[in-house]
């Protein structure tokens, strides 16, 4: 049983999303949303992100909806460092200190500014040690950021019990489609 997750993907940059009204954000949303459903029924209690601009931000927004309706849902948000979101655009970093605020829990891994890429490293790991599963949104076909956190995920599910669930192109895909024909 999954209780405590983290979710992780791309930076809108790296999907080619450029403001928040891009219609890939919904399809994106949707997809967690379902899936955030189906493992709440199952017993998760706590989705985990490291506050990256993205699927991240996006699922801290999810989560925030489904809370309405799962009380006992918690999220937190565990940076890799102080001050992560120091030199961001004014709007976005309004936007994530909006959702750090509403967070549960938290925390900075390193707990001091940014130094170098090691603190990425460090938090990854400690992420995935306290957590029973990533849900990840990646495609094989268009590695880009995620494919550090699915190797992370892969190496320690080698030794230890933990779970990696994807959002896929495909399911992505059919996302689309049903909410296309919701809209007819």
């Amino acid at each position: 049983m999954l209780q405590r997750i983290i979710i992780t993907g791309y930076k809108p940059h790296e999907l080619g999303i450029f403001n928040d009204k891009h219609p890939g954000i919904a399809i994106i949303k949707k997809a967690l949303e379902n899936r955030l459903r189906i493992l709440i029924d199952e017993g998760l209690e706590w989705v985990i992100i490291s506050g990256q601009q993205g699927v991240e931000t996006w699922s801290a927004e999810v989560v925030l909806m489904l809370k309405k309706e799962f009380s006992h849902l918690k999220y937190a948000v565990i940076t890799p460092f102080l001050e992560q979101e120091k030199n961001w655009q004014e709007h976005k970093k309004e936007k994530y200190q909006a959702l750090v605020a509403q967070a549960d829990f938290v925390t900075s891994v390193t707990k001091k500014p940014y130094e170098a890429p090691w603190q990425f490293i460090e938090k990854d790991k400690f992420i995935i040690q306290n957590t029973d599963g990533l849900l990840l949104v990646y495609d094989e076909e268009n590695e880009g950021s995620p494919k550090y956190m699915k190797r992370l995920a892969e190496k320690y599910m080698e030794t230890y019990d933990y779970t990696l669930l994807m959002i896929t192109a495909y399911d992505l895909q059919v996302v689309a489609e049903e909410m296309q024909q919701q809209d007819w």
